[in-house]
């Protein structure tokens, strides 16, 4: 979005902000009268948990640029919350200490050369069309998974977590060995992934298409029902259901009997419907807005949020020839340019926790890159001072050459931060236009290379998830992958990469995702603006929820208070 002038963007904020203040009026009346001055938080604590009952949760809008609820393939991450409650995987991940569990395998062996998993299985486990969970059934999964990467080129969502698997072998009915053609270190936590969650050997008689849509059978406490894409999904207990992760207390039956899901486009809508009754959990993208919280707890309803592991909200820069942020200075300058602590406390609220790296802190081998991006304006001038951008005096923007320094950055959607991300970069001089763009425009855009920042992240639990953006061959968008760092650069973070991922050794593994994080920011790979946190509203009769290693949505718990 062009700013034309300031008169203009004063009216727009003014209008914002009349609307936000109306609809927050609105939703404090919703909250008065659905008990307001309860105790905020579950009225369950301390009691037996009561079986029964239908749970209604409100996302946000499906992915109307892909409409799938399949494991393997959707990157959709409330839909992969739900896949966590219908399909079970192989090991889980302690989302307190990132250690990997056992869960359908009992136990497993990793070859000393790193090339071989082998999974000993649990027993009695079936799908909830009766198949038997044995090893014929995971090879059946694992050979499908291969034949999508191989039928879309490496696009697949799921690749990036089969790195270098070369065959799965059945040893016998309970055992399946797992051969690769390279170390991958991260296999081991990616069995635990939503991604990788089983399905029924009946499910990969359908079409990719048809699994999109919903024609999958899992082994896990729910069965999926329906999906309808962009209305709703709805899922059932299944009965004799005893094999749930040790993770969670009750390893049994689900306590409630059906999982009612809408899609809410406005996070206003979706806080007045939780704080009114109508529904039970509001799960939005976004943080909820500090007013929005304010208004939850005052219902009575509660809280919980916790980071998002992976890839943080970063801005990633075109550094092809001929745009500005090519010039490594400018990318640097850019680091102490930007006020981290003020963007988190002011967008998001006063709690709110400060990035400190490409990958948010709840992503296992996290090491805070802090100190390389604090916040100083006077460093940021003198790094475009000696790299030859000057500011004439009474010009607000810098130049050289007779060019003036400005990047334009590309959103999906505008928000307030963005408009504070252009505050602060104009503060030094650097000029910042706004360009908003649909899902549709944004791959053309990524396409031609017709932008200087550009937004994205990737949630998974292991460093790894960075091979998405990264990696070339991996990466979900080629042409994004080959424009946001330079040739040498990429050689070096796929080094890096590669050196972790195969890296048998926990303290070189440890030692080489560290040295990873130092060289994005000493390389300019990717500007870090916020951490991605999943905040979820919760009405007072909800209990027993936790949060995955992957800050999903989790339910063998949950019951309703009646």
């Amino acid at each position: 979005m062009n700013i034309t002038t300031r008169t203009a963007r004063r009216r727009r904020i003014g209008r914002r902000a009349a609307a936000a203040a109306a609809a927050a009026l609105t939703l404090l009346a919703a909250a008065c009268g659905s008990g307001g001055g309860q105790a905020s938080g579950p009225s369950g604590e301390g009691k037996d948990p009561v079986r029964g009952g239908t749970l209604n949760i409100a996302f946000w809008p499906d992915n109307t640029a892909f409409l799938c609820i399949d494991p393997f393939q959707t990157y959709w991450i409330e839909h992969r919350s739900l896949i966590r409650n219908f399909a079970d995987s192989l090991t889980d991940q302690n989302p307190d200490t990132g250690e990997i569990v056992p869960w359908l395998a009992t136990k497993w062996e990793i070859g000393p050369d790193g090339l071989d998993y082998t999974f000993h299985l649990r027993d009695g486990v079936t799908f909830a069309d009766g198949a038997p969970l044995d090893a014929a059934a995971v090879k059946t999964n694992f050979d499908a998974f291969q034949d999508l990467v191989r039928t879309s080129g490496g696009t697949a969502f799921g690749a990036s977590y089969i790195v270098g698997l070369d065959s799965t072998t059945v040893v016998d009915p309970s055992t399946v060995r797992f051969h690769f053609t390279q170390p991958n270190a991260s296999f081991l936590q990616a069995t635990s992934t939503t991604n990788l969650a089983l399905l029924s050997p009946a499910s990969f008689r359908k079409t990719p298409a048809q699994r999109c849509k919903g024609d999958v059978v899992g082994s896990g406490l729910f069965t999926l029902d329906k999906y309808v894409p962009e209305q709703s999904v709805t899922l059932s207990r299944r009965a004799g259901y005893h094999w749930g992760s040790p993770l969670s207390k009750n390893t049994g039956e689900a306590y409630l009997d059906k999982i009612q899901v809408s899609y809410v486009a406005e996070d206003s809508v979706r806080t007045g419907n939780l704080v009114s009754g109508q529904i039970d959990i509001a799960w939005p993208r976004n943080p909820f807005s500090v007013e929005d919280r304010t208004l939850i707890t005052a219902s009575g309803a509660y809280l919980k949020s916790r980071p998002l592991p992976g890839v943080s909200y970063t801005l990633w820069p075109n550094v092809s020839d001929g745009h500005p942020l090519a010039d490594d200075q400018v990318r640097q300058a850019l680091y102490h340019a930007v006020d981290l602590k003020t963007y988190a406390s002011a967008v998001y609220g006063p709690d709110y926790p400060v990035v400190a790296g490409d990958f948010d802190s709840t992503t296992p081998y996290f090491s805070s890159q802090a100190a390389k991006l604090a916040y100083d304006p006077n460093a940021a001038a003198r790094i475009l001072d000696a790299a030859g951008w000057k500011l004439a005096p009474g010009d607000q923007y810098r130049s050289k050459d007779g060019k003036r320094l400005s990047v334009q950055l590309v959103l999906t959607t505008h928000g307030a931060g963005a408009d504070l991300f252009q505050d602060q970069l104009r503060k030094v001089g650097i000029e910042v236009q706004q360009k908003i763009v649909t899902a549709a425009e944004r791959t053309a855009v990524v396409t031609n290379g017709q932008y200087d920042l550009i937004e994205n992240y990737f949630t998974r639990a292991d460093p790894g998830a960075l091979q998405f953006i990264l990696n070339e061959q991996l990466a979900n968008s080629k042409a994004m992958a080959r424009a946001l760092q330079k040739p040498d650069t990429a050689v070096q973070i796929r080094d890096l990469l590669n050196s972790a991922g195969q890296a048998t050794d926990e303290n070189r593994r440890k030692q080489s995702y560290a040295d990873l994080q130092s060289r994005l920011i000493d390389s300019g790979v990717g500007l870090p603006l916020f951490e991605r946190v999943q905040y979820a509203g919760f009405r007072n009769k909800v209990n027993g929820f936790r949060f995955t290693s992957e800050s999903f949505l989790t339910l063998n718990d949950v019951w309703i208070q009646p």
